[in-house]
């Protein structure tokens, strides 16, 4: 793409706008959203060698998708995951902005290590990233000292995402830090002191699925598995927002995923407004605790599925983010919580929210860009003039088979492997370039 371009013959579509026009873009900014016909014809009929005519042939153009909860493995993990793989994966899934999580080899608890991941990925200009610094120094759950000379300029959101801080004195003594400097705080909800519990029916199920048991000998292992971490994600996100009450800190929480904890999220919207966000992920929208598939929150039950569903109508889910989390074939056979999740997203959700007419694809816009967008005070997620010139394009006609072998990401686990979805990105645009082409 030419430093300057006009795509047109699109359906423009972001958090308000759903009309034909066109979008111009100059130095990865966009400098004209047109509507008129008579404008985008006068324009297209401009000859200049400045300019690239891209024609969008009647797709639909929106804002890229900004994933606040991805996993790339890097540094130290690249047998789940390279930069090159994750980053191109982005591309082809619509992300033009990534918040990666600190749970790398080893953790991301210096921040220059970070500054330094966060500008390399960058340099491939495919995707920015944003990566996090963990919220305790290595994960040790005794340590906020590495937050002390940070600002939210150089470190914008930390997490402990992989497990949560067992402490609650040291998550509050973190919160009280990064209120201070205006820094987000995302929780991984999880009271770890469970998880034992429930690793004791999940190991035995893994054994059993081995020597190919069917799903009715499996589903009480699950089930039992399942109601413990239920109480770990929920006593867990009780504790942590009454905690950034305290400390008046901005909380975001990770992959709610119970019907309980997106009521304790609603609860604490009323008290403590925009200070408090949380995301849910594609797959707890789309899928229940029937498919026995390992993810860390599990599936759940329809009932919790239903809650969930219900809080984006509310508006009580500000955002959808992946969890991507690929790991190596035998990571998976041997158990491993996670799955690829970037290549698949927008068609869940599409599928799942919008051609079910549960939201509209405004609705699903505002979830996957204007929201992330504005909690992390980015300058996109908007089909705006001065904007920045990220886009896809996608055509939401179409439907398709997922094939998780073609994937870019390394890991070609899919718990989507073989669905048919609706809506197909076709093309992705990072600042003005075009990053992904079908």
């Amino acid at each position: 793409m030419c430093s300057k371009a006009l795509i047109y013959n699109v359906q423009l579509v972001d958090y308000k706008l759903n009309t034909p026009g066109a979008v111009e873009t100059s130095d990865g900014i966009i400098t004209a959203v047109i509507t008129d016909k008579n404008e985008i014809e006068h324009r297209l009929q401009k000859t200049s060698d400045k300019t690239e005519f891209i024609n969008g042939n009647g797709l639909t153009l929106l804002p890229a998708f900004v994933d606040m909860h991805a996993h790339f493995r890097y540094p130290g993990q690249t047998q789940k995951e390279e930069p090159q793989t994750a980053l191109r994966a982005a591309a082809a899934g619509g992300f033009g902005t990534l918040v990666l999580m600190p749970n790398t080899t080893p953790v991301m608890s210096n921040f220059e290590t970070a500054k330094k991941i966060q500008a390399e990925l960058c340099a491939y200009g495919l995707a920015d990233v944003i990566q996090t610094m963990s919220i305790s120094a290595d994960f040790k759950g005794t340590d906020t000292s590495h937050l002390d000379n940070i600002t939210k300029s150089d470190i914008s959101i930390i997490s402990e995402d992989g497990h949560d801080v067992q402490s609650a004195a040291l998550m509050l003594q973190a919160m009280r830090k990064c209120a201070e400097k205006g820094i987000i705080v995302s929780c991984h909800c999880e009271d770890v002191s469970l998880v034992p519990l429930a690793a004791v029916p999940r190991k035995k199920a893994v054994e059993l699925q081995k020597t190919g048991a069917n799903a009715k000998t499996l589903a009480p292992l699950f089930e039992e598995a399942e109601k413990i971490l239920a109480l770990a994600e929920d006593t867990a996100t009780e504790r942590n927002l009454r905690i950034a009450h305290t400390a008046g800190c901005n909380i975001h929480i990770a992959h709610v995923s119970t019907c309980e904890s997106i009521d304790a999220v609603r609860r604490a919207k009323k008290t403590d407004g925009s200070r408090v966000t949380c995301e849910v992920t594609p797959h707890h929208l789309a899928l229940t605790n029937t498919r026995n598939e390992f993810v860390n929150p599990p599936l759940r039950s329809e009932a919790d599925r239903q809650a969930l569903l219900e809080a984006i109508k509310d508006g009580t889910v500000d955002v959808i983010s992946t969890d991507h989390a690929p790991h190596t074939e035998s990571d998976k056979q041997n158990g491993a919580c996670g799955f690829t999740g970037l290549e698949t997203a927008f068609a869940v959700c599409y599928t799942n929210l919008v051609k079910t007419n549960l939201i509209t694809i405004n609705k699903l816009s505002e979830l996957m860009s204007a929201n992330p967008a504005k909690r992390l005070g980015l300058d996109c997620g908007a089909l705006a003039e001065g904007k920045k010139a990220d886009l896809v394009l996608a055509d939401l006609n179409r439907n398709w088979k997922v094939d998780s072998s073609k994937f870019f990401s390394k890991g070609k686990y899919s718990p989507f492997n073989g669905e048919v979805l609706s809506g197909r990105i076709t093309a992705t645009f990072h600042n003005g370039r075009k990053v992904f082409s079908e």
